[in-house]
């Protein structure tokens, strides 16, 4: 035997339509958006059951609440095509990391500023870091120039976010894209 506890829980999930519109007066509205006066859900329910369609409660903070006579399959069908769509044009931001050494020579200094420029221009954030090895940790200040001037090559299209600072054996810089406007 079912308990009610557990009964009433999954009425509350199930979308309010036809049957269980439970309300004494009910404002109805037709297929084609036109007002059909204030009814009784028994009434609103013949009128869609001869149109072959479904009550659905649309407003139940209205006083009466809101219904409209619909096909729920294809309502709920275009719900889900909207959610998708949204969902498909939203992008979300990620953290890139360019790894290098302060030692790092022109060229390869190049190919790590395009692949930021590349990661920055997709709209994610670009985590610049300079790896130190043993004694090399001392020349920190020649690792800061490296990203600074990484900053200052990539200024036209992104901003520092965070400015470069060490972190045990490495030093590190945040850039994100610049905001539009």
């Amino acid at each position: 035997m079912k308990s009610p506890i557990i009964e009433k829980r999954r009425t509350r999930d199930l979308p309010q339509i036809n049957e269980r519109i439970r309300f004494p007066q009910i404002r109805v509205i037709g297929t084609d958006g036109e007002q059909l006066g204030i009814l009784t859900p028994r009434e609103a329910q013949e009128i869609a059951d001869e149109n072959g369609l479904d009550l659905v409660l649309v407003s139940d903070k209205a006083d009466p609440p809101v219904c409209r006579i619909m096909d729920y399959g294809k309502y709920k069908f275009e719900l889900e095509k909207k959610a998708r769509e949204a969902k498909k044009k939203q992008h979300t931001s990620e953290l890139k990391e360019v790894k290098m050494r302060y030692t790092i020579e022109e060229h390869d200094y190049q190919v790590r500023v395009s692949q930021a420029d590349r990661f920055i221009k997709a709209g994610d954030k670009v985590k610049a870091t300079i790896t130190f090895r043993g004694r090399e940790i001392q020349h920190s200040d020649l690792a800061e120039k490296v990203l600074k001037r990484m900053a200052d090559d990539l200024k036209e299209i992104a901003e520092v976010q965070q400015f470069p600072k060490k972190e045990g054996r490495n030093m590190m810089m945040i850039l994100s894209p610049k905001k539009a406007g």
